[in-house]
């Protein structure tokens, strides 16, 4: 099944080969895919940060309120998509430069494809621990990159050489996004948006 998660990680190539396959019209109705997977990661973190907690150098344990957990999670889930709906845009505009043709539709679908890893990653929060939780984080995020450069050629049809270019394009606008979250990041620490222990 094509938005079986578990197909993505551990069968990518063949997994693009049936993306490439779709439709214009087709791409739509998988648009719901990072949005209903993208939940895990919320709730893993709310649940994570508010009832188990975490340590800081072998100290007290330490949690978030439920109000502060509710805030920062509804953030977290808001820019991941409003990211992927980027990223997506990009690899439309783009598509074209590359010799392709891609509605938004299906750059969108891709960018949520290649995020399966990290949004399954997302689910250590259910229990935080930091070194544990940074390698999962590393390693999927590797996993998410090598997907994209398998996923721009096959899905895009485009030569290999242009399909490395072009993903390597993608990344180059994945890392913009990155550097601009960590400044809103601030932004919204400043007007208050900011994380509130426990006692």
């Amino acid at each position: 099944m094509l938005n079986n998660p578990a197909s993505f990680l551990f069968n990518a190539r063949a997994q693009w080969q049936r993306v490439a396959t779709l439709t214009d019209a087709q791409f739509l109705s998988k648009l719901l895919y990072p949005v209903v997977l993208g939940l895990g990661t919320p709730i893993a973190w709310y649940y994570g940060t508010t009832r188990i907690g975490w340590t800081v150098g072998g100290g007290e344990v330490v949690r978030l309120t439920e109000a502060s957990a509710l805030q920062l999670v509804s953030a977290l889930y808001v820019s991941m998509l409003v990211s992927l709906c980027v990223i997506g845009y990009f690899i439309h505009w783009m598509a074209e430069t590359y010799g392709s043709v891609s509605p938004i539709s299906k750059g969108v679908a891709v960018a949520g494809y290649t995020a399966t890893p990290l949004f399954i990653a997302g689910l250590c929060g259910f229990y935080p621990i930091f070194w544990f939780d940074m390698l999962v984080g590393i390693t999927a995020l590797c996993w998410s990159v090598y997907m994209l450069y398998v996923a721009i050629p096959v899905v895009m049809g485009i030569p290999e050489e242009r399909g490395f270019l072009f993903a390597s394009a993608v990344v180059a606008i994945c890392m913009v996004i990155f550097i601009c979250m960590m400044g809103a990041t601030v932004i919204l620490w400043d007007m208050g948006v900011k994380p509130v222990f426990t006692d």
